[in-house]
């Protein structure tokens, strides 16, 4: 099969870089008809290029000598070898290429590596076996490199000859490359660091301080919906992310915490929608304008079954639990199975993961959607990084109730995605907690006792009135109003507010900022 429409002078509304054809995943791609987004597409010059390539916007340009040739095969082979796998857009060229020609192209070179690999992964992600005899004696090769992919334990394919290392399976798969920010992100031991910080800690200490964290990051995980719920919502849902990796991560032990989250579920579809859902505004008239459209409801069955099957081989392959996290928990929102409440959901799954794989020390959480919703512009934009280039591949219409009905199947965009960047992301939030937000929590907490105990040796009081104090002269800059002088501390003489003044500045001096636990300042 001859791919004749390498040549072209723009491709997904991008132009080719004067002088050079597309190759490997994006001529395949316009070649075919692909309905699906490259990332980061290739293209090869006719000229030599210093170093063989070179970044032209978003284009990656090759040296004249990498142009593979005219067909199928060359292309696939040039991607599998030059470029980062997309499994998405393999798995629509599988579905699109003639079955013979990938039979030709097995028979033609089956001991060759990159054959091999196309070969396994054509068979495990269409579920058809080529007409082909197993492959003659070699030896056994990754699926993917592990110098430039975070894998799965390798399980032999005789058939093929290759370790499958993937992952997760053909049904739903993530990819996770090996960048040198996640390199130094993992050699930085952040679960060690967090127990050591625990362990220097009292245990009636890290208690409270722990307290404080999971009503931060409950707080923070409504509010980056744009919700402000009353205590008692915020307090249930801190219970139920304290049980997270308590019990085995199932549809079922989805759906309770779901029904958790949504207590009044009769505006609320309860377990996986049976309708559309999507993500952006409306017009005046009411009708959907979506930056994001969830999977279709007649797919969600599967598409979750594949998500847990994932997160199981995950689990058991020992993956960085981090890692583990952002693949779990970004898929389930990417997929977005509930009608509510999938946000909140995928920062509890990140939770689980964590508590699951013990990162995280017990009974604490870290407050990773306080840390979310400070870089809120960063968290949304990796969000949109990801499911804006697959909107163009969404057909969809507005319903009779306003919602969005797809009219395609998009089943493989939510299967397998690349969350690399959504991994970066979460493990920069990770090592704030670790190395911020959990020390200065604890750090308030002592600071904030020994306050206490020095106002109470000068003045006795009540404790609950020691600690209004404190958090007054805080919230106040260092010294106490005069709406409260003249209130509720009028009985204090104007030496002893002078004295606990000093005392809770100097309890307080040189600490920067706020509990996270606290919430900010408010000044009157």
């Amino acid at each position: 099969m001859k791919l004749e429409s390498a040549q072209t002078k723009v491709f997904q509304e991008r132009t080719v870089p004067e002088g050079s054809r597309l190759a490997g995943w994006s001529a395949l791609v316009h070649a075919l008809s692909i309905a699906a987004p490259v990332r980061r597409p290739s293209c090869v010059s006719e000229q030599h290029i210093s170093r063989s390539r070179r970044e032209d916007g978003t284009w990656i340009v090759f040296d004249k000598r990498y142009w593979p040739g005219e067909t199928l095969a060359d292309h696939l082979t040039f991607a599998i070898r030059h470029e980062d796998i997309d499994l998405l857009i393999l798995r629509r060229i599988f579905a699109a290429a003639p079955e013979a020609e990938i039979t030709a192209m097995v028979r033609a070179a089956p001991t060759s590596i990159p054959v091999r690999r196309l070969w396994f992964l054509y068979e495990t992600m269409t579920g058809r076996t080529l007409d082909v005899d197993d492959a003659p004696r070699a030896v056994a090769i990754d699926l993917l490199d592990p110098k430039a992919y975070f894998t799965g334990k390798p399980r032999p394919s005789r058939r093929h000859h290759v370790r499958d290392n993937l992952l997760g399976t053909g049904r739903f798969c993530p990819i996770i490359r090996r960048t040198k920010a996640l390199s130094e992100f993992i050699d930085l031991d952040l679960a060690a660091k967090a127990r050591e910080t625990v362990g220097r800690t009292g245990a009636h200490l890290l208690a409270r301080a722990a307290s404080f964290m999971l009503l931060a990051d409950s707080r923070a995980s409504f509010e980056i919906e744009g919700e402000r719920p009353p205590r008692n919502r915020l307090e249930r849902w801190g219970r139920a992310i304290l049980q997270a990796g308590k019990n085995r991560l199932t549809l079922d032990e989805i759906t309770r915490l779901h029904r958790i989250l949504i207590e009044d579920t009769r505006f609320v579809q309860a377990g996986l929608r049976t309708d559309g859902v999507f993500l952006g505004e409306r017009d005046h008239h009411g009708d959907p304008l979506p930056e994001f459209i969830g999977a279709r409801p007649g797919d969600l069955p599967d598409l979750m079954t594949g998500l847990l099957e994932a997160n199981d081989r995950m689990r058991e392959d020992s993956l960085d639990p981090v890692l583990k996290a952002t693949a779990t928990a970004f898929g389930f929102v990417y997929v977005h199975p509930f009608q509510d409440g999938n946000g909140r959901m995928h920062r509890c799954l990140i939770h689980h993961v964590l508590a699951e794989r013990r990162f995280t020390p017990p009974g604490m959480v870290f407050p990773v959607s306080s840390v979310m919703l400070d870089r809120i512009d960063d968290y949304r934009s990796t969000l949109q990084g990801h499911s804006g280039p697959l909107m163009p591949f969404i057909e969809w219409r507005s319903t009779l109730s306003r919602n969005v009905e797809v009219l395609n199947d998009t089943a493989d965009l939510y299967r397998y995605f690349d969350c690399t960047e959504e991994a970066e992301f979460l493990y920069a939030c990770v090592r704030r907690t670790v190395e911020k937000d959990l020390p200065r929590e604890i750090d308030y907490l002592r600071r904030h006792d020994e306050a206490i105990r020095r106002i109470m040796d000068a003045v006795e009081m009540p404790d609950r009135l020691a600690e209004n104090l404190v958090m007054f002269i805080r919230q106040n800059d260092g010294t106490l109003s005069k709406k409260r002088r003249e209130g509720e501390f009028k009985k204090l003489r104007n030496d002893e507010v002078t004295s606990i003044e000093r005392i809770v500045n100097d309890a307080f001096e040189g600490f920067e900022g706020v509990s996270p636990g606290q919430g900010g300042h408010d000044h009157e």
